[in-house]
């Protein structure tokens, strides 16, 4: 298991115990989530897909392909989202992609935010990954800035990347590498001690 653990937010890896509040959590965020991902069977909103799903990043974690944790509040160790870092690929790329959801009763309070910033700091830090990368729907809005204030920088448009609910859509790319996050980490850092 690996914990990660911010101000707001705990990240921690999903074991199988997990699966049956992990399926309550994307049952109550079907329609919200629904937005902007492909249309799921309704099977996958059961404990028993869930720990199956939670089994195969086990196993992708244990290569080191691939890293899903839960979003927990440090208060009261509530689950209130899901942050992965996935596609992960060795030299010469050196890179991964992020992807997270936060329940809808939960928006607003930093812990996207702050579980973006500790996963990123795993992923170059740990991981030693040189680049991370999101996509993102030019109609997510709050998710465009999220990834802007946590330092992400827009790369590109990619036309219809994803088939969501019966169309393709078209896609952000934003990424950040190891060095702008070092050299942001480093300002923030000497901002705080002046």
């Amino acid at each position: 298991m690996i914990r990660l653990d911010g101000q707001r937010c705990i990240c921690k890896t999903f074991q199988l115990s997990d699966a049956a509040i992990l399926a309550q959590l994307v049952r109550d965020n079907k329609d919200y989530w629904g937005r902007f991902e492909p249309v799921h069977r309704d099977s996958y909103y059961t404990a028993i897909i869930q720990r199956e799903k939670i089994r195969e990043t086990l196993k992708l974690m244990k290569e080191q392909r691939e890293y899903s944790f839960g979003i927990y509040t440090k208060d009261t160790f509530k689950l209130v989202g899901t942050i992965s870092l996935y596609s992960i690929k060795r030299m010469p790329f050196l890179s991964g992609m992020i992807g997270y959801a936060i329940d809808q009763q939960e928006i607003g309070k930093g812990y996207a935010q702050e579980a973006i910033q500790l996963v990123s700091e795993f992923a170059f830090s740990q991981v030693q990954l040189n680049r991370v990368e999101a996509y993102v729907s030019p109609y997510n809005e709050p998710s465009v800035h999220l990834l802007k204030k946590t330092g992400f920088y827009e790369e590109g448009y990619l036309n219809q990347l994803l088939y969501i609910n019966g169309n393709w859509m078209d896609h952000l790319l934003f990424a950040q590498t190891k060095t702008d996050f070092q050299a942001r980490h480093y300002a923030k850092q000497k901002d705080s001690s002046t």
